[in-house]
């Protein structure tokens, strides 16, 4: 059996940069345990398989995400580069709708020469995070957040010091499946964030839409209005407009195709 299979960069205006992702389209969903083989094939940080939907519904596909090592509730850039892929098969459509398990709907739209995705708003909540502290290497933080769906906030001073952590990511993994996001005031841009989730097997994730579903609340509130730019200062770096809309969060951003052919069963 083969499948069409498509390598994009997301969240990137140009090829090695923003976050790669595989997105694989099927006609019906096979056991999970062949979802997780190829993903963990793939080998990238997120592999999204898309399986269409009855026409005349709310969602025109059903939408799932595999790390190397195991399913995940919610990706943004799999879902970027996802919509990425169903809008430029079908030029004539200028929006895509999912449906998912665990995050209920998103979308992704055209917008001025890239695309807009839609996510839930995960607004975190105070917490003390020694333990993840501790394992990130860093002096006190600002303050620390936390939201149930498994993100851990550490809010540090500059971009300076988002920069230079190192965290421990045998510590971090022992904490489970988390994503820990390190964010402050930018230079590249208005917020600045470096993402980790060395539990679900990826040390440092280049750029991270979920994450901003969870810091976009957080920064809105505290710049003091709904919409800024922001930049993910991974080795590989991608920009992200994130816009706060009621109780969802808007992020804007470019993707790019890098490889485009056939996965073999």
């Amino acid at each position: 059996m083969t499948l069409p299979f498509f390598q994009v960069d997301a969240f990137a205006d140009r090829p090695f940069t923003g976050n790669p992702a595989a997105v694989m389209l099927l006609e019906d969903w096979p056991d999970d345990a062949v979802l997780q083989a190829v993903a963990s094939e793939n080998n990238l940080s997120e592999t999204a398989f898309l399986v269409p939907l009855a026409t005349g519904g709310e969602a025109d596909y059903a939408l799932r995400w595999f790390t190397p090592t195991t399913e995940v509730v919610l990706c943004g850039h799999a879902t970027l580069a996802s919509g990425h892929i169903v809008l430029s098969r079908d030029p004539g459509r200028d929006t895509v709708h999912f449906a998912t398990r665990h995050a209920g709907p998103l979308s992704v739209r055209r917008a001025d020469g890239g695309y807009e995705l839609m996510l839930p708003s995960w607004r975190p909540v105070p917490r003390p995070l020694p333990d993840l502290v501790a394992a990130l290497g860093i002096a006190p933080p600002r303050e620390t957040l936390w939201h149930d769906q498994g993100y851990a906030v550490a809010v540090l001073d500059d971009e300076a010091a988002v920069r230079a952590v190192a965290p421990d990511f045998r510590a971090l993994a022992r904490a489970g499946d988390l994503l820990v996001i390190v964010t402050a005031p930018g230079e590249t841009a208005e917020v600045v964030s470096r993402a980790f989730a060395p539990g679900a097997g990826i040390d440092e994730d280049p750029v991270t839409g979920s994450a901003h579903g969870v810091i976009t609340p957080y920064w809105a509130e505290r710049l003091g209005r709904d919409s800024f730019t922001a930049y993910q200062a991974s080795a590989r770096g991608g920009h992200i407009g994130c816009r706060l809309d009621g109780a969802r969060v808007a992020l804007r951003g470019a993707c790019v195709t890098v490889i485009e052919g056939q996965f073999r069963l």
